[in-house]
């Protein structure tokens, strides 16, 4: 049985015309469970998905669609419509909707309520991969979120039209805890956080590639932990092992030039959690076929440096988080090498630990870490990586709203 995690809390949810419509049935049960109601708007294209009726019915509310209902304008105008949600939830965002929302369209109920609010706005993206990376659409996303529209997904995996990439909408109980994070009362809700996690791996030809032993466990429940207290994350990730956090959106990577890509596009944020394990370096001239065994030789590999992330980004003249905080993973010197680090990249904190064999460390389910920073070293106790996450996420809860 669901906790009442949203009660009282009101929904205005706005079902664009996809195919992933067919899920917001299931959200407005979910979200139900949980105590909130949902006043749901479909737009014309949305009724070609799902019926009104079936909405209505699990909605228990019924729904609204046509902006010039005289009778509905007497009892409840479309600006007031607008303005007594805790939260409008537009599922599914489609290319179309998000380009009309950037672009300050409202020609029909849909559209004018969004121009009207002022409340916050959370969308759940769904779409076809091209349609995804479209430069047009990342344009929009981009005007969105700087108009401090909460995006939640999109998920990379199997489209309805036989496609493969990013571009699925979020599943319901993913939406939920996006949901139950932006109406929560945590210490970090406002505030957008951006997490790097996992390994990259650096290809040699298109069946063999440079990695290192990164679970990515650690950067999950940091995001789980910062998502926990209220915070709106981004988790751009490798190609790690764990599973990837819900109510948070993911960035699917798999080299160090990705990441980087990912990382800027995300900026700006309240502050940077850089616990990838990026490769250092990668294959000057990537092979095109795979390399062959030839008897008696063996192939000769050039390397060059990856970009330096973390190093950028704490150096940014313009855009630099207000808290930028690094990861050291060591095998000797611990505390004199982070501290190092810490100075040669510009970051604010070091997050030390020792993953020498003999620890267990690496892909393992505790850390043992040190926390750098200009007051100093900090050792904290070894403890389950989930225990070090959420004292890290208060730490960081402290230090911004300190700085605010």
């Amino acid at each position: 049985m669901s906790t009442m995690t949203l009660a009282g809390k009101r929904i205005l949810m706005v079902i664009g015309g996809g195919i992933a419509a067919y899920k917001c049935l299931d959200l407005i049960r979910r979200l139900r469970e949980r105590g909130a109601s949902v006043t749901p708007v479909m737009t014309r294209a949305a009724e070609q998905f799902v019926t009104p009726l079936s909405v209505s019915a699990l909605a228990g509310e019924e729904v609204h669609r046509d902006l010039f209902d005289l009778t509905k304008e007497a009892e409840m105008g479309h600006i007031q419509l607008s303005r007594v949600a805790d939260l409008v939830l537009v599922v599914p965002a489609t290319a179309d909707l998000m380009a009309k929302m950037a672009g300050g369209h409202a020609n029909d109920l849909a559209t004018t309520l969004l121009m009207a609010t002022d409340t916050p706005v959370m969308i759940a993206p769904a779409m076809n991969v091209r349609m995804w990376d479209h430069p047009a659409t990342q344009r929009n996303l981009s005007v969105l979120r700087g108009d401090g529209v909460t995006v939640v997904g999109p998920n990379s995996g199997d489209m309805a039209c036989g496609e493969f990439g990013p571009g699925r909408m979020s599943e319901p109980l993913e939406i939920v805890a996006a949901v139950e994070t932006a109406l929560g009362d945590g210490p970090l809700r406002g505030k957008r956080v951006l997490v790097t996690s996992g390994p990259t791996h650096e290809p040699i030809d298109p069946v063999r590639y440079i990695a290192n032993r990164s679970s990515g466990a650690q950067g999950t429940a940091i995001a789980e932990a910062l998502r926990d207290l209220g915070a709106e994350v981004v988790f751009v990730t490798g190609p790690a092992d764990v599973a990837r956090p819900s109510g948070v959106q993911v960035i699917e990577v798999q080299s160090a030039r990705d990441m980087r890509a990912a990382v800027m596009t995300a900026l700006p944020v309240d502050a940077g959690i850089f616990a990838a394990a990026v490769a250092d370096w990668r294959v000057a001239r990537e092979s095109g076929s795979k390399i062959k065994k030839e008897a008696g030789k063996l192939p000769v590999l050039e390397f060059e440096e990856n970009p330096d992330i973390l190093r950028e980004v704490s150096r940014l003249e313009v855009g630099r988080p207000a808290l930028v905080v690094g990861f050291a993973a060591e095998t000797d010197d611990v505390v004199a090498h982070a501290t190092a680090k810490r100075a040669r990249k510009g970051c604010d904190w070091i997050v030390a630990n020792d993953v020498s064999p003999a620890t267990g460390i690496m892909g393992g389910t505790e850390n043992a870490v040190v926390l750098i920073s200009e007051d100093g070293a900090e050792t904290w106790p070894r403890a389950a990586k989930a225990e070090v996450a959420r004292k890290l996420a208060d730490r960081i809860a402290a230090a911004l709203t300190s700085a605010t």
